[in-house]
């Protein structure tokens, strides 16, 4: 599947967003009287950051992807040995 440099943007933009309020969720759960009490919902929090955070990953080594432009005539500047 081809998504543009806009469309990775995007997710990643809302990647993030969604990071930051699990990141939040795990502190406010953290932080209760007995958060042995959310221990389930503490655990599916951290298991999906992890999974967004290498989502981003993946989405960063796509952008860099997009950005090397390669000239028509190829990679190499003039005058140099391609071996």
């Amino acid at each position: 599947m081809e998504f543009s440099r806009e469309d990775l943007t995007e997710a990643k933009r809302q990647i993030d967003s969604t990071l930051h309020k699990l990141r939040e969720t795990i502190k406010t759960f953290e932080s209760k009287e007995n958060p042995e009490r959310y221990k389930s919902q503490i655990t599916l929090a951290k298991r999906r950051v992890k999974a967004f955070e290498i989502a981003n990953w993946f989405i960063e080594q796509e952008r860099n992807v997009k950005e090397e432009i390669v000239p028509e005539n190829g990679p190499y500047p003039e005058n140099t040995a391609r071996n």
